[in-house]
């Protein structure tokens, strides 16, 4: 039996996402002050996971424009209809169901990570308040899977506190993005068994949460905190949730299945 799923046999469009990074990027430095930092943390070729708190709307944006790579981020599929839709395709944004198992959004990403390419994924699966209070496994499966080193990225700005999912922050806010030491491990075929995929994502979110702490205490910025009540998204039951200050694995759905591939939107 293989050991992978088969990728995709296309990878995701490029033309758009690779010709209007520099425009987009125009805008933003226009609109915002944004300051980046630890651009050397990225490798700078072969497959890597960009791994991104989730505070606000913009956060997707910014890691798709202004990483140093270009990005084929999974992004929910809710948001695939419409004008909206056929620009995000356009752009290679991958969409991903994230209440059931998605083969469609997983083989893309291989397919992107075989191709050399960069992926990014929002391990806390839906915006909030950008702690990484919760983590989902599908990182963890694609780092895996593929051997990918993972990227953490913290985002810090791209929302306000008390302002809605949905909310941008001020004309010349400012917003920092910070990307941490890449976190590595050994490409492990399948069958793996739960209490490896569980030892693996519980060492992915310390040290993601590590660099979070880092990148913070780099910048000098707070996150947000949590979002008006009512206002975070159903999300589905996989991962880790933590309920402490500290860092607590509280799993949710165990087992590496196809269901706990997913948890990015």
């Amino acid at each position: 039996m293989s050991d992978l799923p088969r990728p995709s046999a296309h990878h995701p469009r490029r033309a758009l996402l690779h010709g209007l990074r520099p425009v987009f990027r125009r805008v933003v430095r226009a609109r915002w002050d944004l300051r980046v930092h630890g651009i050397d943390n990225v490798p700078a070729g072969g497959p890597v996971i960009f791994a991104s708190n989730h505070a606000g709307w913009l956060d997707g944006p910014l890691l798709a424009i202004m990483a140093p790579r270009p990005v084929h981020a999974l992004t929910k599929q809710e948001m695939f209809v419409g004008k909206l839709g056929r620009f995000l395709r356009g752009a290679g944004q991958i969409p991903l169901n994230r209440f059931s198992a998605d083969p469609s959004a997983i083989k893309a990403c291989l397919r992107v990570l075989q191709d050399g390419g960069a992926i990014g994924i929002f391990p806390e699966g839906t915006r909030g308040s950008g702690e990484l209070e919760v983590f989902h496994h599908g990182v963890s499966y694609l780092a895996l899977a593929t051997g990918a080193p993972v990227v953490p990225v913290t985002q810090v700005g791209t929302r306000l506190p008390g302002g809605a999912s949905g909310s941008l922050p001020p004309r010349g806010a400012r917003i920092d993005i910070s990307y941490g030491e890449a976190w590595r491990t050994t490409r492990t075929p399948w069958p793996r068994t739960r209490e490896h995929t569980l030892a693996t994502s519980t060492l992915l979110w310390e040290h993601l949460r590590e660099q979070q702490a880092r990148a913070l205490a780099l910048t000098g910025r707070r996150l947000p905190g949590p979002l008006p009540v009512g206002d975070r998204e159903i999300e589905p039951d996989t991962g880790f949730v933590d309920h402490t200050d500290n860092v607590a694995d509280t799993p949710h759905q165990q087992a590496d299945t196809p269901a706990d591939q997913q948890g990015a939107s």
